[in-house]
């Protein structure tokens, strides 16, 4: 049996919980396991460079000693530690914004993100000219939420109104979920607005199974 291991940096249960609701239809029985753990060390959200730059010891170190995975998934769309790990261990190691990206460009030739805030925006920002994409994301804005308020169903309606101003005002027409903690309106926002949504995780975990099923 192999196994991906889909690290939540953040130490909020629900937004794990998310993750394994929409991971599930990616576990192959008998041959393939997903396992989401949450870095109880990390803090509720990561929403700034401090909390991205706190988690990527603990998120390395927990790559390090889970040496049952045979590949690994950090699932916060700031890939911390991204580099770090793949230092660290000679099995795949998945990003979810580089992951998710790649995932919604085949999808489109414009890629709009829907952020959580303005600040991550700014990090996101300097990520996407690093892998060369600038000119292919339409652009990204913000739905000035907290990681836990956007995981909320109440937190859809602006989710959706985020969407569209991304589709009519900046002619996106692939749409990237920025944070994991947007999983679980993916599938109702890409019915609503008619455009493909991609979902970060489910891309990165994708691309780990395509790599493990191989080997």
């Amino acid at each position: 049996m192999k196994k991906i291991l889909v690290i939540n940096p953040n130490s909020n249960p629900a937004v794990t919980h998310g993750l394994r609701e929409c991971l599930t239809p990616l576990a192959i029985a008998e041959r393939v396991e997903i396992e989401c753990v949450t870095l109880t060390e990390g803090p509720f959200g990561i929403e700034s460079q401090f909390d991205s730059d706190n988690v990527v010891v603990p998120v390395r170190n927990m790559v390090v000693n889970r040496t049952d995975a045979d590949a690994y998934v950090i699932a916060c769309y700031s890939d911390p530690g991204l580099t770090t790990c793949r230092e660290s261990t000679g099995k795949p190691v998945y990003g979810i914004q580089e992951s998710g990206l790649f995932a919604a460009l085949q999808r489109g030739e414009r890629v709009g993100v829907i952020a959580l805030s303005k600040n991550s925006i700014v990090r996101h920002q300097r990520y996407i000219r690093t892998l060369g994409l600038e000119n292919r994301v339409a652009a990204e804005r913000p739905l000035n939420l907290s990681v836990a308020e956007s995981e909320e169903a109440s937190a859809y309606p602006r989710i959706e109104a985020i969407a569209r101003e991304l589709i009519e005002r900046d002619l996106a027409d692939s749409l990237l979920m920025g944070c994991a903690g947007l999983a679980r309106h993916c599938k109702a926002l890409e019915n609503a607005v008619g455009v493909p949504v991609t979902e970060p995780t489910q891309a990165a975990v994708t691309q780990a199974l395509g790599t493990i099923l191989l080997q």
